[in-house]
């Protein structure tokens, strides 16, 4: 009993410390404030496993695109912001949600704001697709990028039911309706399904990556095959234009969209108490780059 009251205390005393930072230092989110001088970089941050819609955890290990796609288009329609950069930190993810950010950073662009990709620990796979979309990419020399492809994982569970006595009896429309089920192995027919899915989206995949760096496509097959690289490695290869941090990523942008001097930076995310609080938690979360779900899901 006394443990447990010892274990309430600590519960009540965290809680009322995150309380107690909000209050101090503010939560940030909503649209950017305007800025007096009329040209500022905003900030995008693109950090966890990469989904679809809304989704996302509090504790930032994955990350929903419809919030990013807002953000993006807060920076087009707020004229004092002249160039986004979008800082990375993700092993990537869904395929669909990676391309739904890519077509917002499009028409970031085409709205004429300066976008540059700036590269944390992280930036790989469908986190590399958005990043292609950029006008520049910065990365750190030890940033870890590339994972150019893509990936279908189903699970085979059948000798696990078999000895725990689980028996799967399954009704379905059609032979394929519970195609990846970890009830049974694939048949060589559905192998060919997926498979020509993954081809589907990988030549997307490399025609986005060889328009984005003015590669042939032909190269750019050579260095996707999965493998990943050091940001040192990626600028040799021509998958990165320059080698810094976010600073150097910010002075480009304010470059390329011609701000004089040190640029005024705009939050345009929200900045929540655990993001405050576990900030470093989130980056290490944030690098798990493989997700084994089912129903199978289309990964960068």
């Amino acid at each position: 009993m006394r443990r447990q009251r010892l274990w309430a205390g600590v519960i009540f005393a965290v809680v009322l410390l995150s309380l107690v930072l909000a209050a101090v230092f503010g939560v940030r989110g909503g649209a950017p404030g305007r800025v007096a001088s009329g040209e500022a970089v905003g900030i995008v941050r693109i950090e966890g496993v990469i989904v679809g819609g809304t989704g996302g955890d509090f504790m930032g290990a994955t990350l929903g695109a419809d919030g990013v796609v807002a953000q993006l288009r807060r920076a087009a329609d707020d004229p004092s912001i002249k160039a986004v950069v979008l800082r990375l930190n993700s092993p990537g993810g869904s395929a669909a949600a990676a391309q739904e950010i890519g077509q917002e950073v499009d028409r970031l662009r085409q709205a004429g704001k300066k976008v540059v990709a700036s590269m944390g620990d992280t930036a790989a796979s469908g986190a590399y697709w958005i990043a292609a979309k950029a006008d520049r990419i910065v990365a750190n020399p030890a940033t870890i990028t590339g994972s150019i492809g893509v990936i279908i994982q189903t699970q085979h569970l059948v000798g696990l039911y078999e000895k725990l006595g689980i028996d799967t009896e399954t009704i379905k429309s059609g032979p394929h309706k519970d195609m990846g089920s970890p009830a049974r192995p694939l048949t060589p027919e559905e192998r060919r399904i997926f498979q020509g899915m993954v081809d589907d989206i990988y030549d997307q995949f490399v025609a986005v990556v060889a328009r984005g760096r003015r590669m042939d496509a032909s190269k750019v097959r050579e260095l996707a095959d999965g493998r990943v690289f050091t940001g040192n490695q990626a600028k040799k290869l021509g998958l990165v234009d320059e080698l810094g941090d976010l600073r150097d990523a910010v002075r480009l942008a304010g470059r390329l969209a011609g701000i004089r001097g040190e640029p005024c930076v705009v939050e345009l995310g929200p900045r929540t108490i655990w993001r405050n609080l576990f900030g470093g938690l989130e980056s290490a979360r944030g690098t798990h780059a493989w997700l084994l779900l089912w129903p199978p899901v289309v990964q960068h």
